[in-house]
């Protein structure tokens, strides 16, 4: 086939795409329908006129078209790769974990689920083979939500929904065509009957091959892409070949999914590259992957749309009564999962609750697309396969797909406008009303002000006074003849903004560079979790996420756990490195915010609820520094350097800043300013690597602080710190339990804890000890400790605490006086 006209029809065909989106937007339909659509009326079209006897002056393009070298391994090994590695660059993966049950229900399960409902249904209304009958199934089990993701997004459905869509878009196609590929091997070889759990047992052994494979290569390019720090292309280039590496290396090499190890790769550089490229080249990577993305996700469509006409050719009546079969199967299972489990694991409190409506929304978006007509059509080029089996999988893929696009598609507005989906409830209504009089006042001041200094046509600007006054007038009664907005709700709404305002904070801080790459996405999640909070349970969601942004997590506990038992500092070095950085972060993003509260919140929701905010706003300060304050009396040198750095990135912003400025006045030109810049860029390299935290090397100066040591020499004081466990505890958390037995003593290094004896309740802070009294008594503990602020514990167990009491009788006096004190 000739080149230049294969070139000229791609060409043509992104004119398509391009001239698709707005069309898209004006008839207010998803954009995968409207590029399906045109592709089967560019197929048809071609079939038509090459058939037709009005005109032969349109066959040589019309044979060009269907002469188009589409075959499935473009889509598998071209397309798929490129929608699977940005939709893991795109995503928020800290955010991800906290919905992992949920997601791989709907994307593991789901599609498991799918897969034997229509297999089996069509093994029933049908003469085909089982095996045959439950490739079927996997082929049309992979839904393309990004329909659904796209309108939930522009009726501002809750974020969590939408991030659970995206996540089941991105694993269910791994999942699909893991098990396409085992029952294609069955079809292939001619079993009919496979034996279902043989055939399961094999997709651990994809799944685990994969990841192993994308998470190596991953590893290998980031790596490599830090030695070209200077070389944006470079490792902008280096990540494109990533993916199709990472696909190809898997399945052709060991067997695995290819599918899972693009994915697992994908993750793994969202994970780890943005804490080692500069935070440009990050930027850039990931724009120069949303355009590869769209171009792909559209040419997939509208090429496998191309095809649709020649695979409906030989359609016949059973076969529309057997994709009847194939979309009641798939519906039930789909139904039957988001309306039985997933409720399920709601009660069970390991998922979101998901509103009835929404459920409704996501059972009509499960839309159909490229990656099933790809399998499909994998199928019908596959000479293994017998003629007969080849025809009726193309034929039941692609009036699926048709079906889900051009009806549900179509519909699926309309039906999540019946649902009631894109209306404002009346708490928004009323809160709306308000903001726009509490938008035009500011504006009428601020007009005011700048019309004086221009010198206008004093009736003009009162004619023009006048109209916008009875425009404020309006808005003014609307707001008062609104909808009384409860005062926890205003709280619950000036704690979204307040969130809201934070995120956009951290986003200008990071373009900034005062919050490094390596913290940005941590942060960025803790913003959403409390916008999150406060949107679905108030206050007490808010809190809740503002506790949980200081607390020690299960990895911090893990590092410990790896530090302490199996002697492995580097993970806890680590994870202390990065709560260093984060506290740091929150902080100064933090110290930002109370002039949002007085300026905005207060005008919109009244003194009442700005002074609630203050108060809660001063209640995370008041727990980013209790963290803070803990980590620099154990670290106090470590605490130091990152000050120090701190400062040095800030200095090297304002440095940067002030070359620009001077470069657009004129004062410099662009060979003085690329050389400055350049310098500029190797003190900033210098300035964002982190300095390295050795725990065990510190544990003697955090030590040495107690009183309790002060006499005791360096030798002393390095066994000491040896024998001494680390302990980290959260608010809230038992220490010690009453009626346990006492066998260590705890002192307390930072944070407090309360003891209660008897019905009477104690605070102990930093610097004291609890624990000693049951040891020297040689009873049971009496008593319940419990931290209420982020504490961290030194630890000695009770053969070593009676060892230094023997070794040191400034020790056992102090232990003494301790004692009274808390006995008194």
């Amino acid at each position: 086939m000739n080149l230049v006209l294969i070139i000229t029809i791609i060409a043509a065909l992104f004119v398509v795409i391009g001239a698709a989106e707005p069309l898209a937007a004006r008839l207010r339909l998803p954009f995968s329908v409207i590029l399906a659509v045109l592709g089967v009326l560019i197929g048809a079209g071609a079939i038509f006129f090459l058939r037709t006897e009005l005109t032969d002056a349109l066959n040589p393009v019309a044979e060009a078209i269907l002469a188009l070298p589409i075959r499935s391994n473009i889509f598998i090994y071209v397309f798929l790769p490129t929608l699977l590695f940005q939709a893991t660059l795109g995503m928020n993966l800290r955010r991800m974990v906290d919905d992992w049950v949920p997601i791989l229900v709907l994307a593991v399960v789901a599609v498991v689920v799918a897969t034997l409902s229509v297999g089996f249904a069509l093994s029933w209304a049908s003469s085909l083979p089982l095996a045959a009958c439950l490739l079927i199934g996997a082929i049309v089990s992979t839904t393309d939500p990004s329909a659904v993701v796209s309108i939930f997004r522009s009726i501002s459905a809750p974020r969590r929904l939408a991030r659970i869509i995206e996540g089941e878009s991105l694993l269910n196609d791994a999942a699909a065509i893991a098990l396409f590929g085992l029952f294609m091997g069955f079809v292939m070889l001619g079993i009919p009957d496979p034996e279902l759990g043989d055939a399961l047992a094999q997709f651990p052994m994809l799944i685990l091959g994969g990841a192993f494979v994308g998470w190596l290569m991953a590893r290998i390019a980031v790596w490599v892409m830090a030695l070209f720090s200077r070389h944006e292309l470079a490792q902008i280039t280096l990540s494109v070949a990533l993916p199709y590496l990472a696909y190809i290396v898997a399945e052709q090499s060991i067997g695995a999914s290819g599918v899972i190890a693009t994915v697992v790769a994908g993750m793994t550089l969202n994970l780890t590259a943005p804490g080692r490229l500069p935070p440009q080249a990050w930027a850039n990577m990931r724009e120069l992957w949303g355009v590869l993305a769209h171009w792909s996700g559209a040419l997939i469509f509208i090429l496998a749309a191309l095809l649709i006409p020649r695979l409906l050719e030989e359609v016949r009546l059973e076969d529309v009564l057997l994709v009847g079969v194939v979309i009641v199967a798939a519906v039930a299972a789909r139904a039957a999962i988001l309306f039985g489990l997933l409720p399920l694991l709601t009660r069970l409190r390991v998922s979101p609750a998901v509103d009835r409506p929404y459920r409704v929304a996501i059972l009509w978006g499960g839309l159909r697309g490229a990656v099933t007509l790809a399998l499909a059509l994998a199928v019908t080029e596959s000479f293994r396969v017998p003629d007969g089996i080849q025809r009726l999988v193309g034929i039941l893929a692609t009036g699926f797909t048709l079906f889900t696009l051009i009806v549900q598609g179509s519909s699926l507005r309309w039906v999540i406008s019946r649902l009631g989906l894109d209306r404002l409830t009346p708490l928004d209504e009323a809160l709306s009303r308000q903001v726009v009089a509490v938008a035009l006042q500011t504006v009428r001041e601020d007009v005011a002000k700048t019309t004086e200094n221009y010198e206008l046509n004093r009736d003009i600007v009162r004619g023009e006074a006048k109209r916008f006054g009875e425009r404020l007038d309006a808005a003014v009664k609307a707001a008062e003849d609104s909808v009384d907005i409860l005062d926890r709700d205003r709280v619950a709404l000036g704690l979204i903004a307040l969130a809201g305002h934070e995120r956009d904070t951290i986003l200008h801080r990071v373009r900034e560079r005062t919050i490094s790459a390596r913290m940005a996405e941590q942060v960025l999640s803790n913003a959403d979790r409390l916008i999150e909070g406060a949107r679905t349970q108030g206050r007490s969601g808010y809190q809740r996420a503002a506790r949980r942004a200081v607390a020690y997590g299960p990895a911090f506990r893990a590092a410990v756990f790896l530090h302490g038992r199996l002697s492995m500092p580097w993970p806890l070095s680590q994870l202390t490195a990065d709560r260093f950085e984060l506290l740091l972060s929150q902080r100064l993003v933090l110290r930002d915010l109370g002039g949002f509260i007085d300026r905005r919140v207060r005008r919109i929701h009244g003194r009442r609820v700005a002074d609630l905010l203050n108060e809660l706003l001063a209640r995370r300060i008041e727990g980013v520094e209790t963290a803070l304050e803990g980590l620099q009396l154990q670290y106090p040198g470590y605490a130091e350097e990152m000050e120090q750095r701190f400062i040095r990135r800030t200095a090297l912003r304002l440095e940067e800043r002030e070359y620009a400025v001077m470069r657009e006045d004129g004062l410099i030109g662009a060979e003085v300013y690329t050389a400055l810049v350049q310098q500029l860029a190797g003190r900033r390299a210098a300035a964002e690597r982190r300095p390295s935290l050795d725990i065990a090397a510190r544990r003697s100066t955090l030590v040495r602080q107690f009183p309790l040591f002060a006499d005791l020499d360096d030798a002393a004081l390095k066994r000491l710190g040896r024998a001494l466990r680390t302990r980290y505890v959260n608010a809230g958390e038992v220490i010690v339990r009453k009626d346990s037995a006492a066998r260590s003593v705890f002192f307390i290094a930072s944070g407090a804890v309360e003891v209660e004896t008897a019905g009477q309740s104690s605070r102990l802070g930093r610097g004291e000890m609890f624990g000693h009294m049951a040891l020297l008594a040689e009873r049971r503990l009496r008593t319940e400790v419990r931290a209420i602020a982020p504490t961290t514990l030194l630890v000695l167990s009770e053969d070593r605490f009676e060892g230094l009491m023997n070794r040191s009788s400034a020790i056992r006096e102090a232990v003494r006086e301790s004692s009274e004190q808390q006995s008194a």
